[in-house]
């Protein structure tokens, strides 16, 4: 017998310093359609049914460094996005918004840094 509670993951919450900022770079790149709006907190829904994607206001914000760098505010999560032609989703992911790190460290994957600072990663099947 499994005394474990039900438990589902219902979605992912970024910080930032303006939440429907962030959120419109993720509806761009993403294409998802917003669920919920209000001024400190967005969630985007996943057209699959998956978890969603939320953001939050947090006036206290830091924008993370990438790579880790000691004293520094370090990346707490980041996103992976599995594509099927790396170079036409960098230039779509960039003309969203994004910057692509100078810091690369595999050759199928592209590290880039959405516009509150937080890394997210394009990546190739088998990567």
């Amino acid at each position: 017998m499994n005394d474990r509670p039900r438990l589902t993951l219902s979605g992912i919450v970024l910080e930032s310093p303006d939440a429907r900022e962030l959120a419109g770079f993720y509806r761009r790149l993403l294409g998802w359609e917003v669920e919920h709006d209000e001024p400190d907190w967005v969630k985007l829904a996943a057209p699959d049914g998956g978890p969603g994607l939320s953001f939050q206001t947090e006036t206290d914000y830091v924008r993370p460094v990438w790579p880790a760098d000691a004293g520094h505010q370090q990346m707490m999560v980041h996103l992976d996005i599995l594509v099927d032609d790396l170079d036409a989703a960098v230039e779509h992911a960039v003309a969203a918004g994004a910057v692509v790190a100078e810091h690369q460290p595999l050759k199928d994957v592209r590290v880039c840094l959405d516009s509150a600072g937080h890394p997210f990663c394009l990546f190739l099947p088998g990567a």
